[in-house]
């Protein structure tokens, strides 16, 4: 078989149609360059070059291997350079998990950071619970993930990534849509709430639960849902109140009113980034420099 080597001589002595000029182009002699040649015809079993004492000319069969062989060198070309850009974080793919709710702030400024500081790399976005992030992440089929708190996997490192409000969801028209001040967790108290299931939307029901816990609350568990949009639609039917956070008020449902809730302490909605401390992507390091 022929090697790159052989293809980029005969190249140069397509292009310069004279073996002392390619020779000079090269920065080789002119005998082991005819050699070259000849044992690149010998392999291809044809003649590429029509050679006389005055003049060097490509046979029908060397002008067709002309168009080959210079698309072998740029795809080799290509892979060299593939293969570093890879290799220093430049290219490849980055598998990047995500909740629903982290999509509607959180993911975003994550993405625009990615396109400014990899241009060439590629993103591919998974919507996947926490739990399954968290499994996914493990078996090495995600590089990072968006994920709420805690991490408890000692494989998996862990850093805050956003951290934002409660806010009450409440139809139009009910009582405590009225008014700009804040609503407090005892107002909840008997009204029909739509909660977060307790398997699929653990970290908000967790919080939830503690939060009415801690204000000695028992609303009225009206309906268990994983997902915030689907929430908001019920609340905007008038199925009841619920929380939310603070991003899902960039969804513009109607017949529903934001407010915020008085907390005491930080924010409660804690988002983190994660991944496997062992992954060996280079790209993932990159972007993780530049988060």
């Amino acid at each position: 078989m022929f090697t790159l080597t052989q293809l980029t001589n005969f190249v140069a002595v397509a292009e310069e149609l004279h073996f002392g000029r390619a020779a000079e182009r090269l920065r080789m002699t002119q005998p082991p360059l005819s050699r070259q040649i000849q044992l690149l015809e010998n392999e291809l079993k044809v003649r590429l070059f029509d050679r006389t004492n005055r003049s060097v000319r490509l046979t029908p069969a060397g002008r067709a291997f002309l168009v080959e062989a210079r698309r072998l060198l740029q795809q080799a070309d290509h892979a060299a350079t593939s293969v570093r850009q890879v290799s220093a974080g430049e290219a490849g793919s980055i598998a990047v998990g995500f909740t629903a709710a982290s999509a509607y702030a959180t993911l975003g400024r994550l993405l625009e950071v990615a396109r400014a500081a990899l241009p060439d790399v590629g993103i591919v976005l998974r919507e996947m619970v926490t739990r399954d992030q968290m499994r996914a992440l493990a078996e090495g089929s995600l590089d990072l993930g968006l994920v709420r708190p805690p991490v408890t996997d000692p494989d998996l490192a862990e850093r805050p990534a956003d951290r934002e409000a409660l806010l009450a969801a409440i139809p139009d028209g009910h009582p405590l849509a009225e008014g700009d001040g804040p609503v407090r967790p005892a107002d909840f108290h008997g009204l029909p709430f739509i909660m977060y299931s307790p398997v699929e939307a653990r970290y908000f029901h967790e919080l939830v639960i503690s939060l009415f816990r801690q204000a000695g609350v028992s609303p009225v568990y009206a309906q268990y849902l994983s997902q915030v949009h689907s929430i908001l639609a019920l609340v905007g039917c008038g199925w009841g109140v619920a929380l939310v956070p603070a991003a899902a008020s960039r969804l513009r449902y109607a017949g529903l009113t934001f407010r915020p809730v008085d907390v005491a302490g930080p924010d409660p909605v804690e988002l983190s980034l994660a991944w496997r401390r062992s992954n060996d992507n280079p790209a993932l390091g990159k972007l993780l420099r530049h988060l």
